[in-house]
């Protein structure tokens, strides 16, 4: 019993310290790092809890993941954003842990505490813990699958239901992830079907990470409903295929050629469409932020209609767009969304009263955060990790190293899928591929490391008594 408590002490000691240095882009800035949307995620989390727990139903304007904006607003309680960064911290470092333990079961906390200085320190994953974001969430979220199909019989029983819970929230927490998850678990049944060594007991494993996923899938539509009166998976969010097809181009020529007999509010802003998509939706003057709540509302009804047109009229100028696009994305994954922004910044003091003045002290407030350095870092790691990933690849097959092989199945359909939710259906931003491109040198490390201490084993074992 007391080794046992012993063991436990250093685990707890091991994730906590974990934890702290996952945060450390925040402490170096000397405020948790903001985007323009962590205003609406901090500020909407009051109204939203109103409207749930005491019933009261304002006109709430949630653009974003409500169960985001719910989960973090019992830590930050408009007061502080800090506790924010300390629970995104400790999910990371808890997940984390699970993970190595799963490959590595014999490693000690001096073993994981230098992984995680590792990715902390070479990585764009402590960016996004230090974020108030539900960004890190996604990679935590895939990382949960890997460990409920793959490494099940590492946890215990506590440890399942926690992860089945994190990536619950996780997957409500921004709407590409229950899509790349579905992919994910597409692929996972591929697999499946054509009876892949590591997924030849995952079958029942599958089919629970795909009841988390529906469930999630199901408390969106319910609390939409709740909210807006109207089921959805989408909520109250703008047209974002819309901006995105003009943006692209031919969503743009379809309604150059088409709007002279077209009964559409869109049509009252076909001489002025932007070419890009941020301009679309948030520009000052731009055709959703200007709108009306009226005209807003004939937007959103007319964006699948312009979606569907323009696929049919222009099937091969979209695909080629949309290509172009999903290529871009998969190579920019910089660390360099870290500036200042005079909105969020005229905004802060709404969500966050006395805030201002904090964040006024911030590296970030003066666009002095030193993302460039390290998104040239980032580019030279991932580069070495996918070539020590594809190296490593052959030994671990050879040696049914099925954990492992589940993990790289993992993250390269991550990987690879990512980008295309995220520009074929959005926008183009570093950031999207970035928050998950740091499960490639985990898994490089992982790997290595597995293998590494296999060898020592082995060779300890032949050693003459």
């Amino acid at each position: 019993m007391n080794a046992r408590l012993k063991s436990h002490a250093a685990h707890f000691f091991a994730v906590s310290a974990g934890a702290l240095l996952l945060s450390w882009p925040a402490l170096l800035n000397r405020y948790p790092l903001l985007y323009a949307d962590s205003i609406g995620y901090i500020g909407d989390g009051r109204p939203l809890a109103h409207s749930l727990f005491l019933h009261r139903l304002p006109n709430i304007g949630a653009m974003r993941s409500e169960m985001y904006c719910l989960g973090i607003f019992p830590w930050h309680w408009n007061i502080t954003p800090w506790p924010i960064v300390a629970l995104q911290g400790l999910l990371a470092a808890t997940v984390l842990w699970w993970v190595m333990r799963s490959i590595v079961p014999r490693s000690s906390a001096w073993v994981y505490l230098g992984l995680v200085a590792f990715l902390s320190l070479f990585t764009s994953a402590s960016w996004y813990v230090s974020l108030i974001m539900p960004d890190i969430l996604g990679a935590l979220l895939y990382l949960c699958i890997y460990l409920l199909v793959f490494a099940r019989e590492a946890l215990s029983k506590p440890e399942h239901w926690a992860i089945a819970v994190i990536a619950w929230w996780a997957t409500m927490a921004h709407a590409s992830h229950l899509l790349v998850a579905g992919a994910l678990c597409t692929l996972l049944a591929i697999l499946l079907l054509f009876r892949w060594p590591p997924m030849r007991r995952g079958g029942r494993a599958l089919a629970e990470v795909a009841l988390i996923l529906i469930l999630a899938a199901a408390t969106q539509i319910a609390l939409h409903g709740y909210l807006y009166g109207k089921p959805s998976l989408n909520g109250n969010r703008p047209p974002y295929l819309m901006a995105r097809i003009i943006a692209d181009g031919p969503g743009r020529l379809y309604l150059q050629q088409n709007c002279a007999h077209l009964d559409w509010a869109i049509c009252d802003r076909v001489g002025d469409l932007p070419d890009n998509d941020d301009e679309f939706l948030w520009a000052d003057g731009g055709v959703w932020a200007s709108a009306s709540p009226a005209t807003q509302t004939r937007l959103l009804q007319e964006e699948i209609p312009l979606v569907l047109a323009t696929l049919r009229a222009y099937p091969r100028q979209q695909a080629a767009a949309s290509w172009a696009n999903v290529r871009e994305q998969f190579g920019d994954f910089g660390v360099d969304d870290f500036d200042n922004n005079t909105w969020m910044e005229g905004s802060l003091e709404s969500v966050l009263p006395g805030g201002l003045a904090r964040y006024a002290r911030s590296l970030q407030a003066s666009d002095r955060v030193p993302s460039g350095v390290f998104t040239a870092l980032q580019r030279w790691v991932v580069f070495a990790s996918a070539a020590c990933v594809v190296v490593l690849a052959w030994p671990l097959w050879r040696r049914r190293e099925l954990r492992l092989l589940g993990l790289t199945a993992v993250v390269v359909c991550v990987v690879l899928v990512n980008p295309v939710v995220t520009a074929v259906l959005s926008s183009l931003d570093s950031r999207y591929q970035s928050r998950v491109i740091w499960l490639v040198p985990l898994l490089a490390v992982l790997s290595a490391l597995h293998l590494l201490l296999t060898r020592k084993r082995t060779a300890s074992r032949r050693l003459p008594a």
